[in-house]
């Protein structure tokens, strides 16, 4: 293949493919970095069938969204001859093992490669059997269990599904919740904003085991329990400080850069009295 340069205008983001591009901290840098360098890494595309020299974007949906930003008018590229299901797998394999991935990412992107490759076990008997659960864990450095479990948070509604990307809800507990009805999880939702707090490990796996029964009344009396962990809080607004944190952060780095903060302002205070 050779690297051909395309007009942005006719390149088209994957339909369906599930990496988020946002206009965050790492966007900015990757933007800057386009405007002052170019796109030094070609996306790799796919033509775009019932069209006229019209692209499907494979691999480098972020680079193609700031070279939008940056205001190029193309971007170099390499241009696959393949069909929906082998770009499909090509889409989930070249962003599997970026740096920062999502769980909500992660799980639709198992889920896309795996109907992909039973479609096309459906036309090819030695496909089918060739590619399985077993070949998504091997590329994907996960066990076979871990992949149906990731799997199973694509029947989360979209607001759980943010808090898990946000850190506000575990990946085990997400897993719990995933079989709990559209209507069910509406009402937990309800719950968490009523109490301030979300499910632990111990209420999502007993609403999990409720799930054919459970009302909303039921759902709001388990997550009315006071969890030991609950206990005593400091409660902060997230608004009062989400100000000192880059837009891409998760709530897991605020937590870690807030307590490096602490531990630091605990050493110079101990240094000041030492010094006194």
């Amino acid at each position: 293949m050779k690297i051909t340069d395309i007009p942005i205008t006719k390149l088209h983001p994957f339909e369906g493919h599930p990496y988020k591009v946002l206009d965050d901290g790492e966007m900015d840098d990757l933007t800057e970095s386009i405007r002052e360098n170019g796109v030094l890494s070609p996306l790799i595309v796919r033509p775009l069938e019932g069209t006229e020299n019209e692209y499907e974007v494979i691999s480098g949906h972020r680079r193609l969204h700031a070279a939008e930003r940056a205001g190029m008018q193309s971007v170099p590229a390499f241009i696959h001859e393949i069909d929906r299901d082998e770009a499909a797998v090509m889409v989930v394999d070249s962003n599997l093992h970026r740096e920062h991935i999502l769980p909500s990412e992660k799980a639709f992107a198992y889920k896309l490669k795996l109907e992909a490759l039973a479609h096309q076990g459906k036309t090819s008997r030695q496909l089918g059997e060739k590619w399985s659960v077993a070949q998504v864990s091997e590329v994907a450095n996960e066990s076979q269990r871990q992949v149906h479990r990731y799997i199973r948070l694509t029947k989360l509604v979209p607001e759980l599904l943010q808090m898990m990307d946000e850190g506000r809800i575990a990946f085990s507990v997400g897993v719990e919740l995933s079989f709990l009805s559209e209507q069910s999880q509406r009402d937990l939702l309800d719950a968490i904003d009523l109490n301030d707090c979300t499910p632990s490990y111990s209420q999502a796996c007993r609403m999990h085991k409720e799930a054919a029964t459970i009302t909303a009344e039921r759902i709001s009396e388990i997550m009315a329990e006071e969890k030991p962990n609950q206990r005593e809080q400091i409660r902060l607004r997230r608004e009062d400080f989400r100000k000192y944190f880059p837009t891409s952060y998760t709530d897991q780095q605020i937590m870690r850069d807030i307590m490096c903060g602490l531990d630091l302002l605990k050493r110079q205070r101990d240094r000041n009295r030492d010094a006194r």
